[in-house]
């Protein structure tokens, strides 16, 4: 696993690194040389321009076009000052020192000339503006990032794009598009989310010092990117003495008459994320309008609403009974919020076995607790696995928030903290979903790999509730609760696997929900191939 440091705590980091004996001059120095290698790692590299800014991002640039001279690079920096008019001494004295080895520098160039010199160049090395950056880039960096965009050339940002706020992720005004991003010490939040997933390109970290693992892990990371290797901990040894049981049963419980799909879409999923066995329980008048489309899983009507089409009070005894017959429980899509939906919702809390709550579900705990679940934890403090998978609306239902919900990954990372923390035991799991998503334990918060733009489509949410459903009844009784949030992350990579697949056959734009069901079983093959065998798999003999 990678640890993710809030902005914030890199600082600390840079502070420990200089008690330990490395200087912040030997920082800058190191960064450099990283940022310059990686510009020469692109290949085919004659000629770089490097765009420093004032400070010690800048700085950075000045030691990568040091050392990319002395690598026989043709290089040029452009800065807006000259470089002894720099305010920070370290920023000022690297500066002095590229010039005096003999690196061209271009100071303020009118926007003719710098197109000219970033359209000549192989690579541009951005060190505009770094990680302590915030608002809106001012002149002349809101001019050079227009320029940098539009010329087409490959770009290396130093930490972070300029314009982007490696914390959050968002830019408030212009941003850099880059191809590379080699980051200090750590990956940080912005980078993995919203606006950072187009901006960065591919990621690099660049440790800087030896001492640094051990210090990252001392500031408690806020969050983990899991590697795929990490899912061999959840993942059960493969059989081939199995049976439909066991590989265990999975009760969904939704739908209602305006929204029958989203019930029959988790089920779907459950059954080719592996469950042996699955269970849709809707409202009693979708039962002719579900069935035909489900030939392989058995549909229970019960007692229905006649005015709604949602479920009536009496289906609640009848879905706690189902529900300890299974070996988990999927509950919430197309469910639609009523009283008699909160009382479904609040039996199946006091069940005996592993629960996803997704769409209204979650909703129903929002009425229920008044949009404050965090003041209420005994409502879903309960011995076995409780999944919640709220999107960033959803969420901000939850704990007070539904006017201004959760705008980054590190908001969300909050809001769902205040929900796991307040329950306080290791059987919670809160699932944050966005463009990239969280799943945040009381111990620990990971981040998988996000998917494509195509899982944005409706439904999708409906399929990710059923993966994870079906991965809980596989390991039932079989992992400790520890292990929820990597469980739920593995799920996670298996939907955005199955978005690429299905964007794959049907283009970026074309993706339904349906098309990601279908390539989910795929998508849990290669994973767990990839997982076990990182460098490809042998050959078989």
């Amino acid at each position: 696993m990678q640890p993710v440091l809030n902005v914030e705590d890199v600082r600390d980091v840079e502070q420990q690194l200089s008690e330990a004996g490395v200087s912040l001059s030997e920082l800058m120095h190191r960064a450099g040389a990283a940022a310059a290698q990686e510009v020469m790692n692109l290949g085919d590299v004659e000629s770089v321009v490097v765009l420093a800014g004032f400070g010690n991002n800048g700085g950075d640039g000045w030691v990568a076009a040091e050392v990319l001279r002395g690598n026989d690079v043709s290089v040029t920096v452009v800065t807006p000052i000259e470089p002894q008019d720099i305010k920070s001494d370290l920023a000022r004295t690297v500066a002095t020192s590229a010039r005096r080895a003999g690196v061209p520098v271009v100071v303020s160039p009118p926007r003719d000339d710098l197109e000219k010199l970033i359209a000549g160049a192989d690579v541009v090395l951005d060190a505009m503006l770094g990680t302590g950056f915030r608002g809106e880039p001012r002149a002349p960096f809101d001019i050079w990032i227009d320029c940098l965009n539009a010329s087409g050339v490959r770009v290396v940002a130093a930490d972070v794009p300029s314009g982007l706020s490696a914390q959050t992720g968002l830019a408030a005004g212009a941003c850099v598009i880059a191809d590379v991003t080699v980051t200090m010490l750590s990956l940080k939040p912005g980078l993995l989310a919203d606006e950072g997933r187009d901006a960065c390109g591919s990621i690099v970290v660049a440790p800087l010092a030896e001492q640094t693992e051990g210090i990252v892990l001392q500031e408690e990371p806020v969050a983990w990117r899991a590697e795929t290797s990490d899912y061999l901990d959840v993942m059960l040894p493969s059989s081939s003495q199995v049976d439909k049981y066991t590989r265990g049963s999975v009760l969904v419980v939704g739908g209602s008459v305006r929204y029958p799909g989203a019930a029959i879409m988790a089920a779907r999923s459950a059954a080719r994320a592996g469950a042996g066995y699955v269970t849709l329980a809707v409202p009693e008048p979708l039962v002719p309008i579900v069935q035909p489309q489900l030939i392989e899983i058995p549909v229970v009507g019960l007692p229905a609403n006649p005015e709604t089409g949602t479920f009536a009070p009496d289906a609640r005894d009848a879905i706690v009974e189902l529900a300890n017959k299974n070996t988990a429980v999927v509950a919430g899509p197309g469910m639609t919020v009523s009283a008699s939906t909160v009382a479904v919702v609040t039996g199946l809390l006091q069940c005996s076995r592993p629960l996803v709550l997704d769409a209204d579900a979650i909703n129903c705990i929002s009425r229920l607790t008044e949009g404050r679940l965090d003041s209420f934890p005994e409502l879903i403090r309960r011995d076995a696995p409780l999944v919640l998978t709220p999107h960033r609306r959803e969420l901000g239902r939850l704990v007070g928030m539904a006017e201004n919900p959760p705008a980054s990954l590190v908001d969300a990372m909050d809001a769902a903290r205040r929900v796991v923390w307040a329950d306080g035991g290791s059987e919670l799991c809160v699932v944050a979903k966005g463009n990239a998503t969280a799943c945040v334990g009381v111990e620990m918060s990971l981040l998988p790999k996000p998917g494509p733009a195509a899982l944005a489509t409706a439904g999708s949410g409906d399929v990710l509730s059923g993966i994870v459903g079906a991965n809980l009844a596989r390991v039932a009784g079989q992992l400790d609760n520890e292990s929820l949030p990597l469980l739920c992350a593995y799920a996670c990579e298996i939907h955005a696997y199955a978005g690429s697949i299905a964007a794959d056959r049907y283009g970026s734009r074309g993706v339904m929900a349906t098309d990601i069901i279908d390539a989910v079983g795929l998508a849990t093959d290669a994973l767990e191939e990839r997982a076990a065998y990182p460098d490809g798999a042998p050959d078989k003999q």
